[in-house]
């Protein structure tokens, strides 16, 4: 069966997820950027979810992770709880 891994971040607003995209795009930590700015518990660490199966997260982060590319951050992706940024760190 497939799985992923990945982290993330979560905020409340599409243009904060954006200028937090644009700061790891320049260098900042993404590990870092969760910790300062995720609303989810997982930001505590550095936004890592572990590994989960497909079908285990909503609709539109079950998509990213498990179509789009690994090591990128992807995002804002709009989902019921905020905007996400993500990066899907492993898929096997």
């Amino acid at each position: 069966m497939t799985t992923a891994s990945a982290r993330h971040i979560l905020v409340s607003t599409e243009e904060q997820a954006n200028d937090i995209k644009k700061q790891i795009a320049e260098g900042a930590d993404f590990a870092a950027m969760a910790s300062q700015f995720s609303s989810c518990p997982s930001g505590r660490n550095g936004g890592d979810l572990g590994e989960f199966s497909p079908g285990q997260m909503v609709k539109e982060f079950n998509d990213v992770c498990f179509n789009d590319e690994v090591g990128v951050v992807h995002g804002p992706v709009k989902t019921q709880f905020g905007y996400h940024l993500i990066e899907v760190t492993k898929r096997g």
